[in-house]
């Protein structure tokens, strides 16, 4: 009971993640992708920093400079980049390897042993997104994709490491340092290459509020208190529900088109995601296990 309660409260964080990308091309002022990172995660982290009130100590100012520059400063540059230049749907498709470069990292990292079936649901997983956005008025820009595709190896490096190096602090403050190193790191980059915003607007406040708080405080403190307790492998295959996510809301706000085609794919993105979580079950201890001590079970 306790793991499936694990499973659900960390699956709300990548379901809402699926709402960036409609937030990102319909709220935010296009072309700003480094400004737009940095608001996301600096405001969210000194908002965490001053609530929690603790602050990283010895060698954990280096590590969460690392995590937070591969889990935030990295990851949503490229991400804002893959947003702006692809749709929704491709961008987060693009994106969907990233649970199989995790499966493939944790071994590398953490001695993890590579489950056949774990890949099957990885590749079907990606399949599955494939189909939600093979269509007609699907565009691929390369930049694009190759943004999707570094920010995908960014944010799987990330996971594997959020495992490995893991604080005794709580995940709330755990996320406060990596979004505040994130927020941090992105500021000067920000200021350099980017030219000053405009006058923002009602639909900007709220766009720019909306991913702060919720995008990114509240979904990664939930995403870092599942990394605490359940494998890395586990936790990315949840992120498949972010394009299922971001391709219903397209249908659903923005009145596109939902072919059978894509239905497929929603429920090949679902099988795929209850494949993983049954092949990748650990046994139960009544702890967390330590991320030097991995579980055998683990793919």
């Amino acid at each position: 009971m306790n793991r499936n309660f694990d499973l659900l409260l960390t699956a709300i964080a990548p379901a809402i993640w699926g709402s960036t990308y409609i937030v990102t091309t319909q709220l935010l002022p296009a072309g700003y992708p480094l400004t737009v990172a940095m608001l996301r995660a600096l405001p969210a982290g000194l908002l965490l920093l001053a609530f929690v009130r603790q602050l990283p100590h010895g060698v954990w100012w280096l590590k969460s400079l690392v995590l937070g520059a591969l889990n935030f400063s990295i990851f949503w540059w490229l991400l804002f980049i893959s947003a702006y230049r692809l749709p929704g749907g491709v961008a987060a498709t693009v994106g969907s390897i990233q649970p199989l470069i995790v499966i493939l990292l944790a071994r590398l990292l953490l001695g993890s042993p590579i489950r056949s079936l774990s890949i099957v649901a990885a590749i079907a997983g990606i399949g599955g997104v494939a189909l939600l956005i093979l269509t007609p008025n699907a565009t691929l820009d390369p930049i694009g994709i190759i943004a999707g595709i570094a920010g995908a190896f960014s944010m799987a490096t990330g996971v594997v490491l959020s495992r490995r190096w893991r604080p005794d602090v709580s995940p709330l403050t755990f996320t406060a340092w990596q979004l505040t190193a994130g927020g941090l790191l992105l500021l000067p980059v920000a200021l350099l290459l980017e030219p000053p915003l405009p006058q923002l607007t009602g639909a900007n406040i709220l766009g720019f509020s909306y991913l702060g708080l919720i995008g990114a405080a509240l979904t990664y403190i939930l995403w870092f208190r599942g990394l605490s307790r359940l494998e890395p492998s586990v936790v990315s295959s949840l992120g498949f529900l972010s394009p299922a996510t971001a391709v219903i809301l397209g249908w659903v706000v923005l009145g596109q088109q939902l072919s059978p085609m894509q239905i497929s794919g929603i429920v090949v993105v679902l099988g795929s995601v209850w494949l993983s979580q049954k092949v990748q079950q650990v046994p139960r201890t009544g702890h967390a296990l330590p991320a030097s001590q991995p579980a055998v079970s683990k793919p």
